[in-house]
């Protein structure tokens, strides 16, 4: 008998009461009608075992009271048996539930995905969310126009750091006010008031062990495309350095013997270096051998060198790799938002899984990371290069070189108060063979600075200086970087990265780059709008900048004469110059005019 309340044991056996079990469908049919279609009260996996009871037993109750419903089991089995006659009856009755034992088992696991997806959907969106919660009230507030104590430059991969930081911040800071660089863990004391600008590929999960309040945040972002693409061929270029050794073990015992003995950081160091280097040294390794074995067809001048499976991954292969997708792919936002694999918090590798995971939940990171951009100091664009920097002397480097002039004030009143001391008490780390000579060494703890750990160079600095020093300093780097970015691609010629290359590259592979990195492509918006705000800005407070520099008021007529120095690094000099040049051109016309005019009277 059924318990009460239950509304379908009586249908579901109206059909099935005489043991009948030759007809599977009709028992299929019954176990809907009665647990799916009749008001059963229960979901999931009781609607399932409900079904499999009644396609064992027509009298079972539509309940997930299985207790009740083994009983009713045992007893429908002791019946069946007694009612057929005969052992070849009796194996085909246990056969028939054998195999309705595995159709229950084949729902269950087809259903459990199922189910087990939904749940991960709802628990990584708390994840999310609370961790969204907590970044966006952790955002700083003050005034972010003002540079603080602290300098942290948030360097993207490929988006150009590498040049402001030898010629920009090295202009402006002296090798004691670096904070030591270290691309695992954090190894500095952030009160040290030595430390004053920090520069590294860390995510902006640094913050969480910085002063917020005596923190200014800098970055440079650029267009996700070109950033794929730069990061493909600086990943080929520096593992085909390692193609000098016969084979790749001969490469990685090499590199891991001189790392050591070298004071200075490897690439292979850095994140996110340290781990698509050596996946791609290993790839090209794998190729050359395979080259030597004639597993590869004659090479043709002719290929694409994006395309060139003989000699390099093709960057299609390589945009689809789980390790692209992990590192590569939205890498800008992810940077920003603090959620790297090099993450210095701890939960960010449950977020970060997440939003792999479920792509809709991007939303939450896209949103922290715009916000971040929003309280940042300086937002630079490589595609923009000439403005940004122009920006960033004005922006950054004024106030950086305002700083350094009080701090070398009170630096001269500190030396020589110390002076006595010193003469009293010698330091023995203070002799020149212990010297830091690297940036990224640490630097004598407790040591007072003194008016010689400043260099001359910067005494005098100002921003008509900086930017000239700017433009010389890129001319020699870009120089540098061209002529060994071409050594390294020697190795694995007739491959050849290039601009004009990159127009060869399938649209469909260009499309896909795109869809891979959505949440880049609307931060990188994002911080286009933050830099056309930026220059208008400038624009408006150019006169109180000049005036801030000159230390003196300035009249109307002047402000507008020194407005394109501001604005575009023009120096005073500079404009005398184009000045006289336009005056020379104009006299030269005239005199022609002049001359023409005279010849032509003397004809008549």
């Amino acid at each position: 008998m059924p318990l009460a309340g239950q509304r379908c044991a009586s249908p579901c056996v109206r059909n099935h009461n005489n043991g009948n079990r030759s007809s599977l469908f009709p028992l299929f049919q019954s176990g809907i009608d009665c647990c799916m279609r009749r008001g059963y009260p229960g979901r999931g996996g009781g609607g399932i075992g409900c079904w499999f009871l009644r396609l064992l037993c027509p009298r079972a109750p539509c309940l997930p009271d299985f207790d009740h419903a083994a009983r009713i089991y045992e007893h429908e089995v002791s019946r069946s048996e007694a009612d057929i006659a005969g052992p070849g009856r009796m194996g085909m009755a246990w056969t028939y539930r054998f195999a309705m034992l595995l159709i229950f088992l084949s729902l269950v696991s087809t259903l459990s995905p199922v189910s087990s997806n939904g749940n991960d959907y709802f628990h990584c969106e708390s994840i999310v969310r609370n961790w969204a919660d907590f970044s966006s009230e952790s955002g700083i507030r003050e005034d972010k126009s003002t540079l603080k104590d602290l300098l942290f430059f948030l360097h993207v991969p490929r988006t150009g750091g590498r040049t402001y930081f030898h010629c920009f911040l090295r202009k402006l800071y002296t090798s004691a006010q670096e904070c030591p660089r270290s691309y695992d863990k954090l190894r500095f004391d952030p009160s040290k008031p030595n430390c004053r600008l920090m520069v590294t590929h860390d995510d902006y999960s640094l913050m969480s062990k910085l002063p917020k309040d005596r923190t200014s945040v800098v970055t440079i972002l650029r267009n996700p495309i070109d950033r794929v693409f730069s990061t493909y061929e600086f990943s080929v270029e520096v593992a085909a350095r390692f193609l000098v050794h016969p084979n790749l073990t001969s490469a990685t015992q090499m590199s891991g013997r001189l790392r050591p003995k070298t004071r200075g950081v490897s690439t292979l160091d850095i994140w996110p270096w340290k781990y698509l280097v050596p996946w791609m040294r290993e790839d090209l390794f794998i190729r050359r051998d395979a080259r030597k074995l004639g597993k590869f067809r004659e090479l043709s001048e002719a290929h694409d060198s994006y395309n060139m499976e003989d000699m390099v991954m093709p960057l299609h292969e390589f945009i689809n790799d789980p390790l692209a997708h992990e590192i590569i792919h939205n890498g800008a936002t992810f940077q920003v938002a603090g959620l790297t694999n090099n993450s210095c918090l701890t939960k960010s590798h449950k977020v970060r899984r997440c939003v792999r995971k479920h792509p809709e939940l991007g939303h939450f990171v896209l949103e922290v990371a715009k916000s971040r951009l929003d309280h940042m100091l300086y937002i630079g664009l490589t595609e923009d290069h000439k403005k940004s920097a122009t920006m960033f002397a004005n922006m950054v480097g004024a106030q950086v070189l305002s700083q350094s002039e009080a701090l070398n004030s009170n630096m001269e009143q500190e030396a020589s108060n110390t002076t006595e001391l010193s003469s009293a008490f010698p330091d023995p780390e203070t002799d020149g063979s212990n010297q830091v000579q690297h940036s990224t060494n640490s630097q004598h703890e407790g040591k007072v600075p003194s008016p010689s750990d400043v260099e001359p160079a910067k005494e005098n600095m100002t921003v008509g200086k900086l930017m000239e020093a700017y433009e010389a300093c890129i001319s020699t780097l870009r120089k540098s970087q061209a002529n060994r970015r071409t050594m390294s691609l020697k190795r694995i010629a007739p491959a050849n990265f290039s601009k004009e290359a990159r127009l060869l590259v399938p649209e469909t592979v260009v499309q896909q780059i795109l869809s891979l990195n959505s949440l880049d492509v609307e931060l990188y918006k994002h911080a286009q709008e933050i830099f056309m705000q930026q220059q208008k800005h400038l624009t408006q407070s150019a006169p109180e900048i000049f005036m801030q520099r000159q230390g003196q008021p300035m009249a109307e007529g002047e402000q507008q004469k020194n407005m394109h120095d501001i604005l575009y690094g023009c120096s005073p000099w500079r404009i005398v110059l184009l000045a006289v040049a336009v005056l020379l051109v104009v006299v030269l016309v005239v005199l022609v005019v002049s001359t023409r005019g005279r010849t032509s009277k003397l004809k008549v």
